[in-house]
Formats: C-alpha cells, structure tokens, sequence
C-alpha cells in the first residue's frame, strides 16, 4: 500500500513539474512569397518577401528584415509594423544593385512583439531569374507624365541603356 502511495505521490509531482515547464514557440508567420522585383520604368530593384499569418499578432508588433547587399558591403535593414488585420505581410528592401541571376541572397526576418521580444526569427534565401545587368542604370521615364528620360534617349536618337556599373563579379 505504502508503495501504491509513493508512486502515485511521484507521478502527481511529475504531472505538475511539466506543467509548468514553458510552451515550446511556435511559429506566428511563414513565408509565401519571395522574388526580386524589377521596375524597368524607374529602373529601381528590390526585395519581395510575403508571410502569411499563421498565428494572431498582437497590435503595435513590428515585422524587421535584413537583406544581404548584392552590391556587397553592410546589409540592408527595413522595419514595419504589423496590423492585426492583415492576414499577410509584405516586406520590400531598399533598393539594390548588382543583382546576379541564380546566386542565392540571404534574408533574415524577425517578427517582434510589442515590446520587442523576438515572436519568431526566419531565414531563407532569394534567386533571381533575371540578371540586373538588363535593368537600365537610368529611369527610363522622369516625372509625373512618364516624359522619357532626356538622359537615356538623347536629342540625337541614340539611347544610353547601360546598366549600373561597378558591380562585383561574384
């Protein structure tokens, strides 16, 4: 009876002990969309990263990515918040240069609560189809009218679709 009685003392301890060990995170986002996006009007390209909300996200939480740099160099950084609303969140860099064709590029996305605590960390990588050596270094139109860029078709004829330069060959 006695050992009936230690048994059942420990197994009660045990269930209570695990339940206070802590949930394990789960994930509140996961990726449903990622490219690099060419504007050969403006002849601007950047990252496109889309989540899809998987979990609810509290108000006045914030959504940071951190983009590897094609041109090379420090990586580039964007924050936003999140609305609860939206059931998917966008996520664009800052413009970049030197863009290659297959290579993959790092991204890092932290999903932040609002105080600041890290909900969830991502890691993926991003192929272009596209090499960025297509992509005009020059907008090919300026102004609120799409007047052609005077700087890339000249009064001549001739037009100068160089693409940006100074790339790194890797």
């Amino acid at each position: 009876m006695k050992g009936i009685a230690v048994s059942l003392l420990v197994f009660a301890a045990t269930l209570a002990l695990s339940g206070c060990q802590r949930d394990e995170p789960r994930d509140v986002a996961k990726v449903s969309g990622r490219m690099f996006v060419f504007n050969y009007r403006v002849a601007i390209a950047t990252y496109l990263v889309t989540l899809q909300r998987v979990a609810p996200i509290h108000d006045g939480s914030t959504v940071e990515a951190t983009f590897e740099n094609p041109r090379g160099g420090a990586e580039l950084t964007t924050q936003e918040k999140i609305f609860p609303m939206d059931e998917k969140i966008a996520i664009q860099s800052p413009p970049v240069e030197c863009v290659k064709q297959d290579r993959p590029y790092k991204v890092t996305i932290r999903i932040k609560g609002p105080e600041g605590d890290i909900l969830q960390t991502i890691e993926t990588t991003i192929r272009s189809d596209t090499d960025q050596s297509l992509l005009p270094a020059k907008p090919l139109v300026v102004g609120p009218l799409y007047t052609p860029n005077p700087e890339v078709f000249k009064p001549d004829g001739t037009m100068d679709m160089r693409p940006v330069e100074g790339c790194p060959a890797s």
